[in-house]
Parts: structure tokens; sequence; C-alpha cells
């Protein structure tokens, strides 16, 4: 989304809707990015201002949480799950061949803007893994040899 003048009326308009009492810096940035689709990291002192905190403590909890970004993702997102089982049954080849397939890697978007792969904690998917998630699909048992297969119905 272009930044400007309009993103900061936006961040304007959602900061106003978001009143939290007491101010929650979480929940506040979970709603400029639902909006955004990223945090701007223009829109950060504004942010820092309305819940009454410092831009250090922003950018403190844009670090500490994965989920949160402050760049523009693809338009699909690849979360790979690390999390035990799927660790146990092979996803760090899975991760290897959706980098080697997408040319990214994580934490990076694809040239083109069509995917951001990312890792994740835990799918909560353990009795079927290794899971990837793309944007809300969830895939279970995900083989190497079915990483561009998986991702043809998101071209």
């Amino acid at each position: 989304m272009e930044q400007g003048p309009d993103m900061h009326e936006q961040v304007e308009k959602i900061l106003l809707q978001v009143r939290i009492d007491p101010p929650n810096i979480l929940k506040t940035l979970l709603a400029i990015q639902e909006s955004f689709g990223h945090v701007p990291v223009d829109a950060i002192p504004e942010i820092a201002h309305r819940v009454g905190a410092t831009t250090a403590q922003i950018a403190g909890v844009l670090s500490y949480y994965p989920d949160l970004r402050v760049t523009v993702p693809g338009r699909h997102v690849i979360r790979v799950c690390m999390g035990e089982s799927c660790y146990a049954n092979g996803c760090g080849r899975v991760l290897r061949e959706l980098q080697n397939y997408l040319r990214a890697d994580v934490g990076e978007t694809t040239s083109g803007g069509k995917f951001t792969l990312d890792t994740m904690s835990c799918a909560g998917n353990c009795a079927v893994s290794p899971t990837v998630l793309i944007d809300r699909d969830l895939y279970g048992r995900v083989l190497p040899s079915q990483v561009e297969t998986m991702l043809e119905r998101y071209r």
C-alpha cells in the first residue's frame, strides 16, 4: 500500500476505532496490520504517541512477535511449521524445497511479490506433520515432492 498522507489518515482512523482502555500495543499493531497487511514504519511514532509508549517499545513488540511485519508481504504467505513433530517428520526438507522452488529464503518475498516464505513455531496439526500453512489453508503430511503441485493453485 502506498505510504503518504493517505496512510497517516488511515492509521488515524484505525487508531480511533481500536481505542483500547488501557492502551494495548499488541492489539493496536494487529489492527493496523489487519488493515495494511503490515505495520508501516512511518506510522510507528504516531502509534507510540497514541498508546502512550516509546517508539522503542513499539519496535520491541514488532520484533518479538513473528506474525507482525513492517514490510509488505506477498499476495500469499507460506508458513512452514517447525514444531517438534513437524521437525521429526521432515519439515526441514519441505522448507528447503520451498526455498529452492520459490528462490526465496525465510522472511523474504519472491521477486514477483506473489509469495512470502516464513516459518512458525507450531501449527497445532501434529498428528499429520509436517504441516504447511498457505494463507489460511492448512496442509498436512506434506512431502517435498508435493511442493510444486501444492503451490500451483496459488499461481
